[in-house]
C-alpha cells in the first residue's frame, strides 16, 4: 500500500477546472467545426485530411501517414478517404514503392472543395476558438499543447 508521502497533491480549483472542461471544449469546437463546413460537404476530420494532402508533395500520402498527420486509427482514416474518394475529392491508389500500402492522392475538385472550405474555417476558427481566448498568451498555450503532444511519442 502506498505511503501518504507517495502520493500526489491533490489538483487545486485552477487544475481541477482545466481538466474537467478539457475534453467538452475540444468535443464542442469538434461539432462546431463540423457544422460550419457542413454546407460544404465536409466534416472537419475530411477538411484536415485535405489540408494534409494539399501541402503534400504531388498532393499524396500514404494512408498510414495520412491517418498519423490527422491523429486518426488507420480504419478511421480508411472510412474518411473512402468517403472522400465517394465525392471525387480524392483518389487512392497503390504506392509504387511498397505493393501493400496505399496512397490518398488530392484531385483538382478535392483542391477546390478545399479552398472554397478554408474562408469558411477559418472564420469558424477565429469566433469559435480565438475570440474564446482573448489575451491568453497563444505561443504559451500552443507550446504547452506541444509539449503534450511530444510526451505521448
Amino acid at each position: 500500500m502506498p505511503h501518504d508521502s507517495d502520493r500526489p497533491a491533490p489538483l487545486t480549483a485552477d487544475e481541477y477546472a482545466l481538466v474537467k472542461t478539457l475534453r467538452p471544449a475540444m468535443a464542442a469546437l469538434t461539432r462546431a467545426f463540423d457544422a460550419n463546413l457542413h454546407p460544404l460537404g465536409l466534416t472537419h476530420a475530411e477538411y484536415v485530411a485535405l489540408m494534409f494532402l494539399s501541402e503534400a508533395e504531388g498532393r499524396a500520402l500514404r494512408l498510414g501517414d495520412l491517418a498519423e498527420l490527422c491523429h486518426q486509427s488507420a480504419s478511421h482514416m480508411g472510412r474518411t478517404v473512402q468517403r472522400l474518394q465517394s465525392e471525387g475529392l480524392v483518389v487512392r491508389e497503390q504506392c509504387s514503392q511498397d505493393a501493400r500500402s496505399f496512397r490518398a492522392v488530392l484531385t483538382d475538385a478535392g483542391l477546390a472543395r478545399l479552398e472554397r472550405a478554408w474562408p469558411v474555417h477559418i472564420a469558424g476558427v477565429r469566433h469559435q476558438l480565438f475570440d474564446q481566448l482573448e489575451g491568453i498568451d497563444l505561443g504559451k498555450l500552443a507550446a504547452a499543447f506541444q509539449r503534450i503532444v511530444d510526451a505521448e511519442d
